[in-house]
C-alpha cells in the first residue's frame, strides 16, 4: 500500500531529482513514482538473494559470487585441521598376516641380536584379487519307468534369481546409497568384477533389493511415528516430469521418507498418521497449524532477517539488522543458556522490535507479524530436552535426495518412487546408527531368498 499523496512529506530515497522539482510534481505522479520505486526495490532485493539471505539451496548460488570474507583482521584459516585439533589416525584392523622385521644391523655393525621388542606397527591395506564365485547348477532329468515320463530337478528356491545376495546387495548399494545410474553400474561390474550385466538384469536386482527392504521401511516408519520429537521437511520431486514431493520425518534414531503427489495437509497427514509429538519445522503454513508443541527453524528466520538487513531501504535494513542480531543471540542460547536477567532483556528487545514494526505495510511489518505468529515456537528448544533450534537435521537428510533428483530428473514409475523411499530411509537410518548399509542389504536379500524374516531389532536402537 502507498500512503495518500498529502502524506508524502519528503522526496523518497533513491530519486535523483531536485527537491524543488519533486514538490512541483502532481500528487498522482508522486504516488506512481513512490509505488514504482518500492516495486523496483523489492525486485532488486529478490535478484540479490542467495542461500544466505533466503530459503534457496546453496546449489542455486552463482559460481561467480565470492565467499564471505572472515570478519576482523584475522588471516584466513588454512584448509584442514587447525593447531590443537585432535588427529584421527587410520584404525588398526585385525591382521590377516603378520610379518616381523628386525633391524639388519646396528650403526656400529653389530648384528647378533639377543633382545628385541616391537616399537611400531605399520599397517598395509590391500584389496584381494576379485574372483567371482560362479556355481553351475546342472539340472538333470530322470526317466521314470513307472509312469514313462521324464522328471526334471528344480533349481533350489534360494538360487532361482541367478545372482547371489552379496552381488545383489552390492548393486543395490551402488545404485541406492550412492545414487549411481544403471549404465555406470554396468560399467563398474564389467571393469572391476569382470561380470557383464545387462541393464535389465541390473533393474531386476534393484527390484529384489526394494522388495527385500520393504520390512525395514515399515519398521522405520513405525519407529519414526513413535518418536517424541521429529524434524520434518519436504522438497520437490518429479515422476515422469510431473511434480511430486519428497517428504522426510527424521529424528536421532531413524529417518522416514515418503514421495507424495502433493505438498499439502493431506500429504502431511499421510506422512505422520497418528503421530502427535513435538514438531521441528520451517514456517510452512501446514506446520503452523500443528496443535501440539512446535519449534520453528531459527535458521530460516535468520536468513530472512539477513535478507532484510541487506535491503537498500534504511528502514528495512534497520529492522533486518535488529532482528538478525536478536535471532542469532537466541540461537546461541542453545549452547550457552541465558541467565534470568539476560532472558528478560532479550525478550523485552524482541517485543519492542515487533511493536515498532508490526503495523508497517512493507516487508519489515510482514516479518514482524511473522515473528509474532511464531512467538510461542521460537524458544521451545530451551524448555525441552533434545530439541534443536533449527531444522537442519531434516534439511541434511533431504540433501542426498535433492542431488539424486538433479542427476536423474526424478523417477519414471511408482515402482521407482517406492525404491527411492525405501533405500533413502534405510541409508539415512544406517548412517544415524553408524551401521553398514551394505551388510544390512546382504542380510535382507539373504532373508528374501531363503524365505525367512529379516533382522529388524536394530531399528530404533542406538
Amino acid at each position: 500500500m502507498v500512503p495518500p499523496p498529502n502524506t508524502l512529506e519528503a522526496m523518497p530515497a533513491g530519486l535523483d531529482i531536485a527537491p524543488a522539482d519533486w514538490q512541483q510534481t502532481p500528487p498522482s505522479v508522486q504516488t506512481l513514482v513512490v509505488a514504482l520505486l518500492q516495486r523496483l526495490e523489492a525486485v532488486e532485493a529478490r535478484l540479490k538473494q542467495d542461500s544466505t539471505t533466503s530459503q534457496r539451496p546453496p546449489s542455486t548460488d552463482s559460481p561467480y559470487t565470492k565467499a564471505r570474507k572472515p570478519s576482523g583482521d584475522a588471516p584466513p584459516r588454512k584448509a584442514g585441521g587447525q593447531p590443537g585439533h585432535p588427529g584421527h589416525r587410520q584404525a588398526l584392523l585385525a591382521p590377516t598376516e603378520t610379518r616381523i622385521l628386525t633391524p639388519p644391523q646396528c650403526a656400529c655393525g653389530y648384528t647378533a641380536w639377543t633382545v628385541t621388542r616391537p616399537y611400531h606397527t605399520h599397517q598395509v591395506l590391500e584389496l584381494p584379487a576379485i574372483q567371482m564365485e560362479v556355481t553351475h547348477w546342472v539340472l538333470q532329468e530322470a526317466w521314470c519307468p513307472m509312469c514313462a515320463q521324464w522328471t526334471k530337478a528344480p533349481v533350489p528356491p534360494e538360487h532361482t534369481a541367478g545372482y547371489g545376495p552379496r552381488l545383489t546387495a552390492l548393486v543395490g548399494e551402488i545404485a541406492g546409497t550412492h545414487g549411481t545410474g544403471r549404465r555406470t553400474i554396468q560399467t563398474f561390474c564389467a571393469s572391476v568384477l569382470q561380470v557383464p550385466l545387462s541393464l535389465g538384469a541390473i533393474q531386476k536386482m534393484l527390484d529384489r533389493v526394494a522388495h527385500a527392504i520393504e520390512p525395514h521401511y515399515q519398521a522405520i516408519a513405525s519407529q519414526a511415528r513413535r518418536a517424541p520429537v521429529n524434524y520434518i521437511d519436504e522438497t520437490s520431486w518429479f515422476l515422469t516430469n510431473t511434480l511430486h514431493w519428497l517428504w522426510v520425518m527424521a529424528n536421532e534414531t531413524v529417518a522416514f521418507y515418503m514421495i507424495h503427489p502433493h505438498r499439502s495437509k493431506v500429504a502431511f497427514a499421510a506422512l505422520i498418521e497418528e503421530w502427535a509429538g513435538l514438531l521441528v519445522s520451517d514456517g510452512y503454513g501446514v506446520y503452523q497449524t500443528w496443535v501440539t508443541q512446535r519449534q520453528t527453524c531459527l535458521a530460516h528466520l535468520i536468513r530472512t532477517a539477513r535478507g532484510l538487513a541487506e535491503r537498500s531501504s534504511p528502514d528495512l535494513a534497520a529492522c533486518g539488522a535488529w532482528a538478525l542480531a536478536e535471532l542469532q543471540r537466541l540461537c546461541h542460547m542453545a549452547t550457552a543458556p541465558p541467565t534470568g536477567g539476560e532472558w528478560r532483556a532479550w525478550y523485552a528487545r524482541l517485543c519492542r522490535l515487533i511493536d515498532q514494526y508490526h503495523d508497517r505495510p512493507d516487508d519489515a511489518g510482514r516479518f514482524a507479524r511473522r515473528l509474532l505468529r511464531e512467538m510461542d515456537s521460537l524458544w521451545v528448544f530451551l524448555t525441552q530436552q533434545g530439541v534443536e533450534p533449527t531444522n537442519n537435521r531434516a534439511e541434511r537428510a533431504l540433501r542426498f535426495g535433492v542431488l539424486w533428483r538433479k542427476r536423474s530428473q526424478g523417477t519414471a514409475s511408482d515402482k521407482g518412487n517406492r525404491w527411492v523411499e525405501r533405500i533413502l530411509s534405510l541409508k539415512e537410518t544406517c548412517r544415524l546408527q553408524a551401521r553398514s548399509t551394505y551388510m544390512v542389504l546382504v542380510e535382507a536379500v539373504s532373508s528374501l531368498f531363503t524365505g525367512r524374516q529379516p533382522e529388524l531389532a536394530w531399528i530404533g536402537q542406538k
